[in-house]
């Protein structure tokens, strides 16, 4: 089974993110970054089954060329090999266009399964697996909670706003894991050590078979949010029950 994995160097979400106050952006240089912690989940998904049926882990990143830290922790847990997509015309990459480099570079190898996380953690859009999978023309299974492959089925039980609901689907197709899908392995000092030996393909635009437009994603102005306005204290006089309702029908609640 071969197995893509993508993977993203994002800023470290343990200390406060900050604006860039320029371009409104999220400051990435000169900041401590780490893989997203949601990544590590889908890596660990996509080792369990390689490792349960055989086969191989490539993880896929787009981002400037520090994101080789992120592919290298990839490589140390257990993954055979990275791509990194990196150009300086994919700066503020929307969505769209990051589904499509990434689309791009997953076809370039073979693959059977993709593995996402459901969002990044520094974006949280949650559409690029879905928008992945139909650019590559293949079925999306979302928010999985576990996932059994029986050799030519793929059994998902995934998260839904009522519970839970089981999915099977063939391959190839895409698959979005969430933080309850297993518990990541961490990198061994072998691991780490073979990390360094693994291949890693490093990839500009030119060398894909995509057609983006221009990145014109601009934001224009970035305001706080209002603080939290205090409530309004309904007496018991008697008259506190309608007083409620009232106040539930302009909320539209009822």
């Amino acid at each position: 089974m071969d197995i893509a994995v993508c993977v993203k160097q994002i800023p470290d979400p343990n200390t406060p993110g900050e604006l860039d106050p320029t371009t409104h952006r999220l400051r990435r240089e000169g900041v401590d970054a780490v893989l997203d912690p949601g990544d590590e989940f889908g890596i660990e998904a996509g080792l369990a089954l390689a490792e349960a049926h055989g086969g191989e882990v490539r993880v896929v990143s787009m981002g400037p060329e520090r994101s080789v830290e992120a592919i290298r922790k990839a490589l140390a847990m257990g993954a055979a090999g990275g791509v990194l997509v990196a150009d300086p015309a994919l700066v503020g990459a929307d969505a769209l266009t990051t589904a499509r480099v990434l689309a791009a570079a997953i076809r370039r190898g073979p693959f059977d399964l993709v593995i996402t996380s459901t969002e990044s953690t520094d974006g949280y859009t949650g559409v690029v697996p879905q928008a992945i999978a139909e650019l590559l023309g293949i079925p999306a299974v979302t928010f999985a909670r576990s996932v059994s492959f029986d050799g030519s089925t793929l059994t998902v039980r995934r998260q839904t706003e009522n519970g839970t609901e089981t999915v099977e689907a063939g391959l190839p197709c895409v698959l979005s894991v969430t933080a309850g899908v297993n518990a990541p392995r961490y990198p061994s000092l072998r691991g780490i050590m073979a990390a360094r030996s693994k291949p890693l393909d490093r990839l500009s635009l030119n060398d894909l078979d995509v057609q983006l437009g221009e990145v014109d994603q601009e934001i224009v102005r970035v305001e706080p949010a209002p603080q939290r306005k205090g409530g309004e204290v309904v007496a018991d006089d008697g008259t506190g029950a309608q007083r409620i309702l009232e106040l539930l029908r302009q909320a539209k609640v009822i």
